[in-house]
């Protein structure tokens, strides 16, 4: 079962399914669910902060919590990451064998451009990070779950679609984001790699890292898209001081794979943003 079926869930969904597995995702709309059946799934009309619309969730193997949020719904992301994984938590079967939760590395603070593992210390300064810890919190605390689950905190996840700023850089328009820092990203592929070895691990650890391991400067990685485009060399700005840019910036740290690598067996089908970019904008 997948909760959240999104820009990660669908090719999760798939690449299970294509595996010969009965796939549950969810969704909080009817439409959603019609292209759900007709790709061959078993659709849930579910909503994780409406704890009424998960009363009757179905007995799966291993459940992967992947919601994404919604600035148009109304709801704080506390509401949907914390307190819906709560939610789901006191609803789920106890059948569930393994509950996998996609969190992020929004979670740690600023290292200086350091380098950041399992161990570091989380001191979020966003929102999202703060939600995301808040939800974590409740899963390893947990008297049924905390030892069946797995939680991974993903980088900055992209793929096919989901290039920031891409249609700024070919139309020349200058990028607002600092000089400096690292950028810590996983294709959308390889994202979906992780949760699947960490769905079939027979041992495993209560948390991963997931990230390509190859961290890249934040204007680097803007000069590589704009080389495949075929672009000018984009010029930048500094943003402003209360954008997300500059919130994202002001976080500087790089991202280490080893425990996945070591531990799953994580091999990366794009092992650095060179690779992965190629593989979608040539």
């Amino acid at each position: 079962m997948i909760i959240g079926c999104g820009y990660v869930g669908v090719p999760l969904a798939e690449a299970f399914h294509a595996s010969g597995d009965v796939v549950f995702p969810t969704t909080r709309s009817s439409e959603r669910a019609r292209q759900f059946e007709q790709q061959g799934f078993h659709p849930i009309i579910a909503d994780v902060t409406n704890p009424d619309t998960l009363r009757s969730l179905p007995e799966a193997d291993t459940v992967v919590f992947a919601v994404g949020y919604d600035a148009a719904s109304g709801v704080s992301r506390e509401d949907v990451y914390a307190e819906g994984l709560k939610n789901v938590l006191d609803s789920l079967p106890e059948t569930t064998r393994r509950l996998i939760f996609v969190s992020t590395t929004g979670v740690y603070g600023d290292a200086g451009g350091q380098t950041v593992d399992e161990e570091t210390p989380c001191d979020p300064a966003r929102p999202g990070g703060k939600a995301f810890l808040k939800a974590e919190h409740y899963l390893r605390n947990h008297p049924v779950w905390a030892g069946r689950s797995v939680i991974l905190r993903m980088a900055g996840i992209y793929g096919p679609s989901r290039i920031p700023r891409s249609a700024d850089i070919q139309a020349g328009k200058p990028i607002p984001t600092p000089g400096g820092g690292a950028l810590n990203l996983i294709h959308v592929d390889d994202a979906v790699q992780a949760i699947r070895l960490a769905a079939d691990a027979e041992t495993f650890s209560p948390l991963y890292i997931v990230s390509d391991g190859s961290p890249v400067d934040r204007r680097d990685y803007y000069r590589e898209v704009a080389r495949l485009l075929a672009a000018p060399d984009p010029t930048f700005e500094e943003p402003d001081s209360d954008s997300p840019a500059a919130k994202r910036a002001g976080s500087d740290r790089k991202m280490s794979n080893r425990r996945l690598v070591e531990e799953l067996g994580f091999q990366p089908k794009c092992p650095s943003y060179r690779e992965g970019l190629a593989a979608i904008l040539i």
